[in-house]
């Protein structure tokens, strides 16, 4: 019997609504160690009043910007560059880590909480970061050379947290893994996927807009926001990898 992508779709919110409250807090504490984590490691105010420094910033391209920038100040960019991108591959993998815990403790009917899902995957984060890292990496140069490939790397590569929790396999081995399912199972990953990038590439957009203006609490939010879209597409893609173990 083929998997349809409408009874996905039922179990998913059913997880969602039966789980709410502790998928809520999971995606507002990761969102909140992760905008911790860049807070401390980006640079400070006085190092980032630095980089508005240089003139006719709104006419230059960013290779333009770079080149007119001082040594300093491109090593400023690079801190606060390497900040955000390390916070927000913790934040992913713990994230992604946490919510498939939890996804199988309920399975095994065991006790559930946001802090022992995140515990018993503490094993697996080494792996999910490194994984994530990758897919990100990957995913990234494909949106910035021509979209097209991007998209199709995003969705090649989105069962592979599942598996690598899952099957316990290595971050290449699910990646090639996820690789062959997702081609085999286009039409229930494709849309989905899709979607998720609108929904992150949107949250990008207002938090990029607001960010500067922002609090700190404001930024935690924006961030839930992106996690808690994320946490809905990996509650589906673990629904589809059991069915699909089962067929």
């Amino acid at each position: 019997m083929p998997i349809m992508a409408s009874t996905l779709y039922r179990d998913m919110l059913n997880f969602f609504r039966n789980q709410f409250i502790n998928i809520l807090l999971l995606t507002l504490l990761t969102a909140l160690i992760s905008v911790v984590i860049g807070h401390v490691l980006s640079p400070n105010n006085e190092q980032l009043m630095v980089l508005t420094d240089s003139t006719n910033i709104a006419s230059m391209s960013l290779q333009q910007l770079i080149q007119q920038m001082s040594v300093e100040q491109q090593g400023i960019l690079l801190k606060a560059s390497a900040a955000s991108t390390f916070s927000g591959l913790v934040g992913n993998a713990l994230l992604a880590g946490g919510l498939l815990t939890m996804i199988r403790l309920v399975s095994n009917r065991q006790p559930v909480s946001v802090l022992r899902a995140i515990g018993l995957s503490a094993p697996l984060l080494p792996r999910l970061l490194l994984l994530t890292f990758l897919t990100t990496l990957l995913v990234q140069l494909g949106l910035l050379l021509i979209i097209v490939p991007g998209i199709l790397l995003a969705i090649s590569f989105s069962m592979a947290p599942v598996i690598a929790t899952s099957n316990n396999v290595g971050a290449i081995k699910s990646m090639c893994m996820s690789t062959g399912l997702a081609f085999a199972n286009l039409r229930l990953l494709a849309p989905v996927v899709l979607f998720w990038l609108l929904i992150k590439a949107t949250v990008l957009l207002l938090t990029s807009q607001f960010i500067p203006l922002s609090t700190l609490m404001e930024t935690v939010l924006l961030n839930s926001l992106s996690n808690l879209t994320s946490a809905l597409l990996l509650i589906y893609l673990y629904r589809l990898h059991m069915l699909l173990m089962q067929a």
